[in-house]
């Protein structure tokens, strides 16, 4: 749910026509989001977020308890293709690159797949896909897959490696958010223990995330990256359901990616 500020960020720059980008990389939530703005479709991610992503077919404990999933992305993506309708047709049809992280569950390692019209429920919905409150991995092409954040939660070394100079980067944490080794990890290594590859990842996901954070603040010479990030007093959890914190902190991103905007054509003029 804290992709509710990513999708105000990507709606800022939809209401500015602003889409300078030759790569789009998206991973959990991320490729979600980017589907949306991709797709040209200004709101749509919102009212995915306060509209159906609150409902209790989505999130619902009492069902993870009885041995359900705590997160149904099936009738999510199901209801949210019927209802609102995405325009896939725009998204395949971008100019640029449209990538999606994804994790193999029997390596642990990131696969970035550029979804084609056949494939790309599938994908951007296996990107989503978090082990344990989603308890089936979703196959793509004979493998199968599970949330790209596992594996690679800030792809700016993905975007460095192909190439990338000017690079925007969305965070849905505030600039001085570290990640340490989350608790329910435990958990997971015995739910998982099938998949010790993916295990692994989940034990390696916050050196991975820092590290990330680190490229960032100290790029190489020849990068430009612009950090976008929720501030202190944003409230949104994993899985909040409040529509006033939903509303506010969507509101927030719409802010943010304004003036963005603004920063982004400074900091290429600076760099150029």
């Amino acid at each position: 749910m804290r992709g509710i500020f990513a999708a105000g960020v990507l709606d800022a720059f939809l209401k500015e026509k602003f889409n300078p980008f030759d790569i789009c990389i998206g991973v959990s939530a991320g490729a979600t989001t980017l589907s949306g703005y991709l797709s040209n479709m200004y709101g749509r991610n919102m009212n995915i977020y306060t509209k159906y992503s609150t409902r209790a077919e989505f999130i619902n404990i009492k069902r993870f308890l009885q041995g359900g999933d705590l997160l149904d992305l099936d009738w999510l993506w199901d209801i949210s293709l019927r209802e609102i309708e995405l325009d896939i047709d725009k998204i395949i049809e971008y100019k640029g690159k449209y990538l999606v992280g994804v994790t193999n569950i029997n390596t642990g390692n990131i696969e970035y797949i550029e979804p084609n019209k056949n494939n790309i429920s599938r994908v951007v919905k296996a990107s989503s896909a978090i082990p344990v409150v989603y308890r089936s991995p979703i196959e793509i092409n004979g493998q199968k897959y599970a949330d790209g954040g596992i594996s690679d939660p800030i792809p700016v070394k993905e975007a460095y490696k192909r190439n990338a100079k000017n690079i925007i980067v969305i965070r849905s944490r505030p600039k001085d958010y570290r990640m340490t080794v989350s608790k329910s990890y435990y958990i997971s290594k015995l739910i998982l223990r099938d998949y010790p590859n993916l295990i692994y990842a989940l034990g390696n996901r916050a050196k991975k995330y820092n590290e990330s954070i680190d490229f960032i603040r100290r790029p190489p010479n020849n990068i430009n990256i612009l950090e976008i990030n929720p501030p202190l007093d944003f409230k949104t959890t994993r899985f909040t359901t409040d529509l006033n914190i939903l509303n506010n902190d969507y509101k927030i991103g719409l802010k943010k990616g304004k003036q963005a905007i603004n920063q982004w054509y400074n900091s290429c003029e600076k760099f150029s």
